[in-house]
């Protein structure tokens, strides 16, 4: 199994209107098509995805920190209005134009947030985590997971600093807990146990504070009118997935007009690393129906 997962090409922050400091990476040509990456949770902006196929296609990958993850200066209290629009600060300053955007695992809602905010020209949802406060959910759930939705509604604050309690060795043990034999086969792979270790131990840097939001806000009602979202939208799940989607995309896909939702055999969530070339390929041909410009011609890779 080969799965790449080289270290980034630039790495560098930007500094927003407010003074706050943004965390980027990037991989891929710099006049490659820009896809921004809206990593899972507590990774930082190392992390990336298909390193190995992004010049043969001609894109420009970027992954930022979110708020107090990485190198990205803390931002308490902040919601997913306030994240759209520090990646807008940051488009324009990095001079991405429009990208494609893919969220993946605990990044999916930021993703989201950014389609509804109007910057993004296409989007993918990989192994995203779904909104599983919806009411939709309440008996899908397993016991665990229901309760700590729960408490999440009745004391976010309180939720909130459960969650600050996690660190990068805990994230990585739940995580491998968590998955099929098909994805910790992936996370044991030496190179990609090597940069999810880094990743983790990068993303709580500062502490545990920024995960412990992010997880607040994925957990909780997710304020985004998707049915105002108006850029062609592919959703990805394995179909060994159990931790991300209580039905693997089903109900969110019927939320998003027009979205295409694909289920991948005999995988799990490991599906953006497994499963990247298809993601961009797919990415780009959105891209391409929707302006009519010209892409690079993509490896002949199984459609979903």
């Amino acid at each position: 199994m080969s799965v790449s997962v080289d270290e980034p090409a630039r790495l560098g922050t930007t500094e927003l209107p407010d003074g706050r400091l943004l965390g980027w990476a990037e991989w891929g040509p710099l006049d490659g098509v820009p896809v921004l990456l809206c990593p899972g949770a507590a990774t930082s902006r190392c992390l990336g995805f298909g390193t190995d196929v992004l010049e043969p296609l001609g894109v420009r990958l970027v992954s930022v920190d979110r708020p107090g993850l990485g190198a990205s200066t803390p931002a308490p209290g902040r919601t997913f209005v306030d994240f759209a629009e520090d990646m807008r600060a940051l488009v324009t300053a990095r001079e991405l134009g429009l990208p494609a955007v893919v969220g993946n695992s605990q990044g999916a809602p930021f993703a989201l947030a950014c389609a509804e905010a109007g910057l993004a020209a296409a989007l993918a949802i990989v192994s995203g985590a779904d909104e599983v406060a919806a009411p939709e959910f309440a008996t899908a759930l397993p016991a665990a997971l229901r309760d700590i939705v729960d408490k999440v509604a009745q004391d976010a604050a309180a939720a909130e600093r459960f969650f600050a309690g996690f660190t990068a060795d805990a994230m990585w043990d739940m995580v491998v807990g968590g998955s099929p034999p098909s994805d910790v086969a992936v996370y044991r792979l030496p190179a990609f146990e090597a940069a999810y270790h880094r990743a983790l131990t990068e993303a709580f840097a500062q502490g545990s504070a920024g995960y412990a939001r992010d997880t607040v806000l994925a957990m909780s009602r997710w304020p985004l009118r998707l049915g105002e979202i108006a850029v062609p939208v592919d959703i990805w799940y394995g179909a060994l997935d159990t931790s991300h989607s209580p039905d693997n995309g089903a109900w969110l896909a019927t939320r998003i007009p027009g979205a295409h939702r694909h289920i991948v055999p005999e995988t799990g969530g490991a599906l953006l690393w497994t499963h990247a070339e298809q993601v961009l390929s797919t990415l780009l041909d959105r891209l391409a129906a929707g302006t009519s410009a010209v892409r690079p011609a993509p490896s002949d890779v199984g459609r979903g």
